[in-house]
Parts: C-alpha cells; sequence; structure tokens
C-alpha cells in the first residue's frame, strides 16, 4: 500500500499536480515560466562561422576535418535559431562561389597545355565529380538551413541546385572550356563509330553532367546531330557505289543498332527520336530508289528472305518508304506476270508458299490490316490467276506433297495470301471449274483435303460463298449411288454391253457453265447412252439430260507391236483414236467431219495425240502445230515403259477461251451486284447524293470496283426506271417505286 502511494506521488508530481498531504484535501495546478533563453556572446557567430568555413574549406581541398560532424551540424542548427540564416546562406554561397571561380584556371591553361582531348575530358569529369561529391557533404553539415530557411524561401535555390548553378555559371558557360568538352565528346563518339574503343563510362559521366546543368540540347545535342548528318550523308553516298544492296542494307541496320546502342550507354533518352530520324534519313531516305531499283528484283528472284524481311523493315521506318516499296512491287509483278506457267508453278513452289517465300515477307511482316491490303492489291496482277492454278496443282493427283500434313500445311498458307485477296469471287469462279475437272477428270489427290479448302473456303467467307461448291460435292455421292443401281439394273438386260458406262449427273446450278457440243459417237456408246436416259428418267421423271462431252474421259485398250497397253485419254482423244480401228490414215478434215469435234477443240485433242510426250499418233509433216492440210497415221512402234498410260492431262489445261469465258462471266455477276446493291439503297433511302450513295457502294460491295464503272451502272438504272435524276440538283437521285 505505501509503495502504491508513493508510485501514485511520483505520476501525480511528474504531471504538475501537488497532492495535498491531507486526505480529501483539493488538487492545485502549477504554471511555470519557460527558463529564459541564453542571450550568445558577440563572438560566438562569428567564432562558429570560422569553425564552419574551415570544414568547407577542408572538404573543398580533400583534407580532414578539425570538428566534428555532428558538431558542426549542431552549430548550423544554433546559428539557425537566432535568425543567423539569411547571413550564413550568403557567406556559405560566397565560400563556394569563390572555390568554383578558382577551378576555372585549371581549364582555360589548356590551349597552352600539353592536354589532348581526352585528357582534358578526364580533367573535367574530375573536377565535376569532386564537385559534386563535395556539394553533397557541405549539404549535410548545412541540412538544417537547407530545410529550413532556404525551404521556406521559393526564391533561393537548394544548397545542391547552388552548387550546379555556380558549376554552370563559372566553369560549364565559358565559351573556350564549354567548346572543348564538347569537341571531345564529338571526338570521342566520331572514334567508337569508326571502330575504336572509347571510355563510355567517361561519356556517360560529362553527358551527365551537361543534363543535369540543362544545357544538354543547346551546347551539345545540336553539334551532335549536325555532325552525326553530316557523317551518314557521307557515308550513305559512298557505301551505295561500293556495296551491293544486301551488304548495305545490312551495314544500315547495324549502324542503327549502334546508335541506339549509345543512346542507352551515355546519351540522355531525349536525343534518340532525331538521332534514329536523321540515320534513317540519310542511310535510306536519301537513296530509297537506288536501293530498290539496284536490288529489290535480284532480292527476289535470288530468293533472299532475310535481305527482303530487312528491307521491309527498314523501309516502314522512313516516311513514304511502304508507298515506294509498294509502287516497286507492283512493277516487279507485272512484268514477271508473263512468264510460263511451269516457271509459275515453280515460282510459286519455292517462293510463294515455302517458309522461304520472299513475296509473302512484306505480306506478313506488315504491321496492319491496311499495310497488308495495300500489298496484297499489288500482288492481284499475278494472284487471282496463278494463285488458283498453285492451289489446283496441291490438290491435283500426283503431286509430290501428297501426305495429308503437307497438304493441310500448304492449304493453310494458302488461306493467308486469300484473307487478303480483293475480288474473291474471281478466285472462287477459277476455283470452282479446277474443281469440276478435277472431279470429274478423277484427278483430285484426296477427297478429304478438297473437302478441307471447302471448309477452310467456308469459314473465310461464310456458306453462300461455298453453297454451290459444296453441290458439286453432293452430286457426285449421288452419282455414285446411282451408278450402282444402273450396275445392279445392266446386269439384268438381257443384251448387255462390252462397255464399262459410268455417268456423273450434274446439276446445272452447281457447275459451271460448258458449251454444248454435238459429237458423233459410236452406236455402242449411243446405244449404251440410251439405256441409262431410260433407267434414269423413269426413277426421276420431270427432268431433262442433256449430255456433255467436254470433260468426258475413257481407258482404251490398245495393241502395238511391242505389246498391249491401256490408254486413259479424253472422250474426244476416244473418238479419234477409234477411227484408226477402220483405217491408218485420215486428214484433219475426215477426222473434223466423222467425229464432230469443234476445229479448235479437234486441234488441240490432235496436238496432244501426235505432239505430246505420248505420241500414239504419226503427224505429216512434222511440228507443233497442227494445220488443216496435216495428216495422220496410227503410230504401231509406240513404246512405253508404262502399262497404263495417261494421255488426257489435256483436260486439265486452261485454254485461253476459258479464261476470257470465266473472266466474263465473273464481270457480269458483278454488275448485278451493283444493281442490286443500288436498288437496296435506294429503296431504303428513298432520296440521295451521287457522292454518299457511291460512299455506301464501296461499304456494300465485298471487290474492287472502279467509280466510272458504278456511274454506267446508275446510269442504267436511271435508263431501266429504278431511280431517277432530281430535276433541279443532278447530282440527287430518287428511288422510283
Amino acid at each position: 500500500m505505501m509503495a502504491e502511494d508513493i508510485q501514485h506521488n511520483q505520476k501525480a508530481n511528474f504531471n504538475g499536480l501537488t497532492k495535498s498531504a491531507k486526505s480529501g484535501a483539493s488538487k492545485k495546478l502549477t504554471i511555470k515560466n519557460f527558463k529564459d533563453r541564453p542571450e550568445l556572446t558577440d563572438s560566438y557567430t562569428e567564432d562558429t562561422w570560422i569553425k564552419l568555413r574551415d570544414a568547407v574549406s577542408a572538404i573543398q581541398n580533400s583534407t580532414s576535418i578539425k570538428y566534428n560532424l555532428e558538431e558542426l551540424y549542431q552549430a548550423v542548427e544554433n546559428l539557425c535559431s537566432y535568425k543567423v540564416s539569411p547571413v550564413l546562406y550568403k557567406q556559405l554561397r560566397q565560400v563556394c562561389e569563390d572555390h568554383i571561380q578558382a577551378q576555372i584556371h585549371q581549364f582555360r591553361e589548356y590551349p597552352s597545355s600539353s592536354l589532348d582531348s581526352l585528357s582534358f575530358l578526364k580533367r573535367m569529369n574530375r573536377c565535376w565529380q569532386d564537385h559534386c561529391s563535395q556539394t553533397i557533404m557541405i549539404r549535410s553539415i548545412f541540412l538544417f538551413l537547407d530545410r529550413t530557411y532556404i525551404l521556406q524561401n521559393s526564391l533561393l535555390p537548394s544548397i545542391w541546385d547552388t552548387g550546379l548553378e555556380l558549376f554552370r555559371t563559372h566553369i560549364v558557360s565559358d565559351g573556350a572550356v564549354q567548346s572543348r568538352t564538347v569537341e571531345g565528346i564529338l571526338e570521342q563518339i566520331e572514334c567508337e563509330r569508326n571502330g575504336e574503343t572509347v571510355d563510355r563510362s567517361l561519356l556517360r559521366s560529362l553527358l551527365g553532367m551537361l543534363s543535369d546543368l540543362q544545357v544538354y540540347k543547346d551546347s551539345f545535342e545540336q553539334r551532335f546531330l549536325t555532325e552525326t548528318n553530316r557523317l551518314y550523308a557521307a557515308e550513305g553516298q559512298r557505301l551505295m557505289q561500293e556495296r551491293d544492296v544486301p551488304e548495305y542494307l545490312h551495314h544500315v541496320s547495324r549502324r542503327l543498332e549502334e546508335e541506339n546502342d549509345r543512346v542507352i550507354s551515355y546519351l540522355d533518352q531525349s536525343t534518340q527520336k532525331p538521332l534514329i530520324a536523321t540515320v534513317e534519313k540519310q542511310l535510306l531516305g536519301e537513296h530509297m530508289n537506288a536501293i530498290l531499283q539496284k536490288g529489290l528484283w535480284m532480292l527476289l528472284d535470288e530468293n533472299r528472305v532475310c535481305e527482303l524481311t530487312l528491307l521491309y523493315e527498314l523501309l516502314s521506318k522512313v516516311k513514304g518508304g511502304l508507298m515506294t516499296l509498294l509502287q516497286a512491287w507492283r512493277d516487279y509483278i507485272k512484268v514477271h506476270k508473263s512468264i510460263s506457267e511451269r516457271t509459275t508453278h515453280q515460282n510459286l513452289n519455292e517462293l510463294g508458299y515455302s517458309s522461304r517465300r520472299p513475296h509473302r515477307v512484306p505480306l506478313l511482316s506488315a504491321k496492319n490490316r491496311k499495310q497488308r491490303l495495300q500489298f496484297t492489291q499489288a500482288h492481284q496482277y499475278w494472284a487471282i490467276e496463278d494463285w488458283k492454278n498453285y492451289v489446283d496443282s496441291k490438290l491435283r493427283a500426283g503431286n509430290k506433297e501428297a501426305t495429308e500434313e503437307e497438304l493441310e500445311r500448304i492449304l493453310d498458307k494458302i488461306m493467308i495470301i486469300f484473307r487478303f485477296i480483293h475480288g474473291k469471287d474471281v478466285f472462287e469462279a477459277f476455283y470452282k471449274k479446277d474443281l469440276a475437272k478435277r472431279l470429274l477428270v478423277g484427278k483430285s489427290a484426296s477427297v478429304d483435303a478438297e473437302k478441307s479448302m471447302l471448309s477452310k473456303l467456308k469459314h473465310e467467307c461464310g456458306a453462300a460463298f461455298t453453297s454451290k461448291l459444296e453441290g458439286m460435292f453432293k452430286d457426285m455421292e449421288l452419282s455414285k449411288d446411282i451408278m450402282i443401281q444402273f450396275k445392279q439394273y445392266m446386269q439384268n438386260q438381257s443384251d448387255p454391253s462390252n462397255i464399262e458406262l459410268t455417268v456423273n449427273i450434274l446439276t446445272m446450278g452447281y457447275w459451271p457453265s460448258y458449251t454444248p457440243m454435238d459429237v458423233h459417237l459410236p452406236a455402242e456408246m449411243v446405244k449404251l447412252q440410251e439405256v441409262f436416259k431410260i433407267f434414269y428418267l423413269g426413277k426421276h421423271s420431270g427432268r431433262k439430260l442433256q449430255w456433255q462431252p467436254t470433260l468426258g474421259h475413257a481407258v482404251l485398250k490398245t495393241e502395238f507391236k511391242e505389246g498391249k497397253k491401256e490408254l486413259q485419254v479424253s472422250l474426244f482423244q476416244t473418238l479419234v483414236l477409234l477411227m484408226f480401228n477402220e483405217c491408218d490414215e485420215y486428214s484433219v478434215e475426215e477426222i473434223r467431219t466423222a467425229t464432230g469435234i469443234e476445229d479448235g477443240e479437234l486441234k488441240r485433242t490432235l496436238q496432244s495425240l501426235a505432239c505430246g510426250k505420248a505420241r500414239v499418233l504419226n503427224k505429216m509433216p512434222r511440228g507443233k502445230d497442227v494445220e488443216d492440210a496435216d495428216r495422220f497415221h496410227f503410230n504401231s512402234d509406240f513404246t512405253h515403259k508404262l502399262f497404263r498410260i495417261k494421255i488426257n492431262q489435256i483436260q486439265m489445261k486452261e485454254t485461253v477461251e476459258e479464261q476470257v469465258s470465266t473472266t466474263e462471266r465473273v464481270f457480269q455477276d458483278r454488275q448485278y451486284q451493283i444493281d442490286a446493291a443500288l436498288v437496296r439503297i435506294m429503296k431504303m433511302r428513298k432520296t440521295l447524293s451521287h457522292n454518299l450513295l457511291v460512299s455506301e457502294l464501296y461499304n456494300q460491295l465485298k471487290f474492287p470496283v472502279k467509280p466510272a464503272d458504278l456511274k454506267k451502272r446508275i446510269e442504267s438504272l436511271i435508263d431501266r426506271d429504278y431511280m431517277e435524276r432530281d430535276k433541279e440538283n443532278p447530282n440527287q437521285y430518287h428511288y422510283v417505286a
């Protein structure tokens, strides 16, 4: 109990309370005055400043300080407490300024001394480093002054900023010193650009100094960019004459990497953009046309994929570079469009879709859709016509990459190009025609591959794009079922035929249109056709059969001196060869009369039999072309290492007439689509200006079209009273209900 009272009394006294000895007495609050602050002696301020000045001098001269740092800090705090801060700040600034002014003499002696530029830079860097470390040490002593008086006066710079200001004013701003410093730095950078090793840490420190002192842009960057421009302008002119394009491109790439590395290592980050722009302008922009004229075609012809990729990447950095490359790309494709089909397929094999394809480099390297579309549009001089030929060669039987994995990989790459091709309706028309030939002639490499391609096209373009193509496959499957039934039907006939007939029933709307041709078939073939007609119409009344001999084919058993052979031939070739069962020699006119084959098709057929690799007929006189005066006789001396010989490849080749017909049909379909879009827009909008109508059309149409063609279709609809011009404003159209 006694200990508890003592603790309580101590606590009460600590809180300024007195407790009466008598229990129950009232508590009293005692308020005491602060102790009087001792006054400073007259000599304290002066003695303290002398002590601080000696410490600052010791720091600046790199000698030992006589006093304890804590004692010096307390002295500064005492002076600040007695309102001596303004005087103390001025005295400190003056001491620092006197010291920095004394340092300038070692640099002004430079022109007459034996120091080289590197030694000068090292001396400057040492001076700067010493100044920074000294300023940090001085600030640690005068930290109380920095955080109280200076901080409260916004117009006064901090001790660190004061040090920077004094160094900038008295050393770096000196014209001779600044000039020699910048020249020395530029000299070191030029040495490094020439392949010499330099002290990067020295350059980083000095350029950091210029940046900290806020003179980097005015004193260094402008001169640096001017020297860079001069250096690379001369280098670009010289190397474009001395080196070939691939070597020059690699040199430019290396130079750009070096300059970016300099920015990372010692240049200020703000210099990167103008520096790289200067290098690109002098090494690429000034020589862009020369590079493309001198090297683009060579790079494409020699399959230099790495250099083509590099060329695209470099030119994409230059203003107008991609458009210039695009024009050169168009020129190359226009010239090479006339190469032979064999060379085309070889180029497409080696360059077009393989992983080494230079033609695909710009397309797949392009960073945005607009660039891809531009390069693909340039490629369409070639693409629409030859892409489908390439696809056909890969999906056709006999192609070397016939494994499912290889075909799937190739089809995926084909779709990358197809995805950005304008005028997909043109591709669809040609692809449909080639697919029909592969299915009807039996030249498809794989039904699974065909359906895979169809699935990819459907995914890319929608069900409407592939509906007719899918219908072709359905017809082929239904035809197989019908032929099974027909064979059973023939087995029940009393007079079976020696000819095995296979018929494909084609829905007219799904398949390409073929010109009807009335050829003269042998009597046994005609009889078999009638039997099938009776069979089919008996199951499907009301339908009409139209025989199409163009893509018919047959296997003929033939006997030569070497022995028996089987010839896989087209129906037209069959009709010609069967004639030689009756006679050994015929003229062109006799064959034309007997078979009824159209003149152009007959000459192609005779040429394939007498002028190709498998010459089962001999032509007199010899030659590659078939003339009306030529005569043909059966080549009984024909030899071949195979038993079954394919001669009907002619059916797979596309004639000029077929190309023209397909193109014209697509053009006609496009006109119908434009007309439908025009009517649809006008029916919805009722009244529309010409410019808005054209803009709406471009948004709806999925193929490229010229404004002149649109204008013709608008005039056509006006003539047919679907729409009319406004009587007061000829650029305004009204829909006619």
